[in-house]
C-alpha cells in the first residue's frame, strides 16, 4: 500500500470548492427515480442518463472531483464507443465504484439492517482497479425508532466498514465511510447527534482496530438533523453549528475530508447548510458534499428521458454543481438560486 498515493487521490476528492457526484443508484432505486419522470429505466437508459452527466463539462470539470458509479455503469461504454470511466478520467474527474451489495435484516434485531457484501470483495477490488476506480463507497444504514438503534446494529456496521475500508487501501484504492444515520423518524436534531456522535465514535474505533489509515480515507456522513415527521424543524444555522460541534468531537483531525450524503434533503437545504458549515471556518478537515439526489432531481426533471432536452439536463446539473461547489467554498447565496431560475 502506497499510503502518499492514497493521500493524494482523498484530497482530491475533497479538493477545494469540489464534491463528489453520487451516481451509484441500484437498479431498484433508479427504476422509482425514472418511474417519477416516465422514463423506462432500461440500460440504455439509465447509460444515456449517467452520460449526460458526465459529459456536462461546466459540472464536471469545475465542480465534480469524482463520480461513484453502479457496478452497471463502470463497464459501459458511451454512445460513441468510449467507455464512460474515460468519459470521466476526461473531465479531470475521479472514477470510483460502490461495492456494498445491499442491506439484510440484522438477526435478533428487529427493524435493523446489516450491510453485506464482504466474502467476495477482496477478489472485486483488484477487477475495480484495473477498470479506473481510485476509490470506493460501502454504505451503513442506522435507523432512529422506538429502542433503536441498539448496540448491535452499530458495532456490527462499524465493524464491516472498517473491514472493507481495510480492503480497498490494501488494493490501493480510497475507501469512502459512510455511515447513515437516517432522517426518517420523528427524532429530533439532538437526537440525532446522540446517535451520530454514538456510530462516529464506533466506527473510528473499528477502523483503528483493522489498522486502516484515516490519512487514505474519506467520511461520508450525515448532517445533524431531525427526522422529517419530527414537529421541531431545526434552522440552518443550528444544523451547522451542531454538525460541526458533533464532527470536531468524532472525527480526528487526519482524515483529509468529510464529504457529506445528503439524504433526504432538498436540493437547496442541502446546499444551506454545506454553506453554513463552512462559513463557520476553523476546521480541521475539507467539508465538501457528495450528494446524489441532492445533484440529479433537477437534471432528471429537465431531461425527462428525451434526446431533445439534454442541453437542459445538463444546465440544471451545471446550476446544482456550481452552487454546491459554492458552498463548499462557504460562498454560496440563496439569491443564486433565484437568479438561475
Amino acid at each position: 500500500m502506497n499510503l502518499d498515493d492514497l493521500n493524494k487521490v482523498a484530497r482530491a476528492m475533497t479538493a477545494p470548492g469540489k464534491g463528489i457526484l453520487a451516481a451509484d443508484e441500484s437498479s431498484g432505486t433508479i427504476k422509482k427515480r425514472f418511474d417519477a419522470i416516465g422514463v423506462e429505466s432500461t440500460e440504455d437508459n439509465r447509460r444515456d442518463y449517467r452520460e449526460m452527466m458526465f459529459r456536462t463539462a461546466e459540472a464536471m470539470k469545475n465542480h465534480i472531483s469524482g463520480v461513484i458509479l453502479y457496478d452497471e455503469t463502470i463497464w459501459q461504454k458511451a454512445k460513441d464507443g468510449t467507455p464512460l470511466v474515460k468519459i470521466i478520467e476526461q473531465m479531470g474527474s475521479i472514477p470510483g465504484i460502490k461495492v456494498d451489495e445491499g442491506t439484510k435484516p440484522l438477526p435478533f434485531c428487529p427493524g435493523e439492517l446489516i450491510t453485506v457484501g464482504l466474502d467476495k470483495l477482496a477478489d472485486r477490488l483488484p477487477k475495480y482497479y484495473e477498470q479506473g476506480a481510485r476509490f470506493a463507497k460501502w454504505r451503513a444504514v442506522i435507523d432512529i425508532g422506538a429502542g433503536i438503534p441498539s448496540y448491535t446494529c452499530i458495532s456490527t456496521n462499524a465493524n464491516a466498514l472498517a473491514r472493507y475500508a481495510a480492503l480497498c487501501q490494501v488494493n490501493q484504492i480510497v475507501p469512502i465511510v459512510e455511515p447513515e444515520v437516517l432522517m426518517d423518524g420523528d427524532h429530533d436534531i439532538d437526537r440525532c447527534v446522540e446517535v451520530t456522535e454514538f456510530v462516529l465514535k464506533e466506527t473510528f474505533q473499528q477502523l483503528y482496530y483493522q489498522r486502516v489509515k484515516l490519512e487514505g480515507m474519506v467520511l461520508k456522513p450525515n448532517m445533524a438533523i431531525a427526522g422529517k415527521k419530527s414537529a421541531k424543524k431545526a434552522s440552518v444555522q443550528e444544523v451547522a453549528e451542531k454538525t460541526v460541534k458533533m464532527l470536531k468531537e468524532c472525527v480526528p483531525a487526519a482524515v483529509p475530508g468529510i464529504a457529506f450524503l445528503s439524504g433526504g434533503q432538498s436540493d437547496e437545504e442541502a446546499t444551506a447548510h454545506l454553506d453554513a458549515m463552512n462559513k463557520i471556518g476553523n476546521l480541521p478537515w475539507a467539508l465538501t458534499f457528495s450528494y446524489g439526489r441532492a445533484l440529479q432531481a433537477a437534471p432528471q426533471k429537465a431531461w425527462a428521458g428525451k434526446a431533445e432536452n439534454v442541453a437542459a439536463g445538463q444546465r440544471a446539473f451545471a446550476h446544482r454543481a456550481k452552487m454546491n461547489g459554492l458552498a463548499a467554498l462557504g460562498k454560496w447565496q440563496a439569491d443564486l438560486e433565484k437568479k438561475a431560475a
